[in-house]
């Protein structure tokens, strides 16, 4: 059971597991500002600009069946509108992570030194011995 804990507390102390769960957090966080800001200052004025409407409210109903006894069935609804507001809130979330992105891997091309040429290997003995021969036959011609 002690083994199992240490290694639990090995990945939970590890830098990507932390750096996860606040990456999940903050996500959380973010995602209900973005939330609030298509549904509270971007949707009413452009429901405004097209005629009064709160896209909340945009849905189509489907009849209701009548049950036995004359008891009529909730009526089902489409609620496009809803569904155009959380399409609007990914688009903005989605282009804020991909600023976000780029601006990171942006900062670490720039902490990236360009890597210095591998030097030359040392030739082997039996590259060396081969030269020496080479050289030896060439001062005897």
């Amino acid at each position: 059971m002690s083994k199992f804990l240490n290694e639990f507390k090995a990945f939970a102390v590890k830098g990507n597991a932390v750096d996860m769960a606040v990456g999940v957090i903050i996500g959380g966080a973010f995602g209900k500002i973005v939330s609030s800001i298509v549904d509270d200052i971007i949707m009413p004025p452009i429901g405004w600009l097209i005629g009064g409407v709160n896209f909340s409210d945009l849905k189509v109903t489907l009849p209701a069946e009548k049950i036995a006894d004359g008891i009529e069935m909730q009526a089902a609804t489409i609620n496009y509108g809803n569904f155009i507001q959380t399409l609007i809130d990914f688009i903005i979330i989605a282009f804020c992570v991909f600023l976000l992105v780029k601006g990171i891997n942006r900062l670490a091309k720039k902490d990236e030194k360009p890597a210095e040429p591998a030097p030359a290997p040392e030739p082997s003995n039996e590259e060396k011995l081969l030269t020496e021969i080479r050289d030896l036959l060439k001062d005897k011609k």
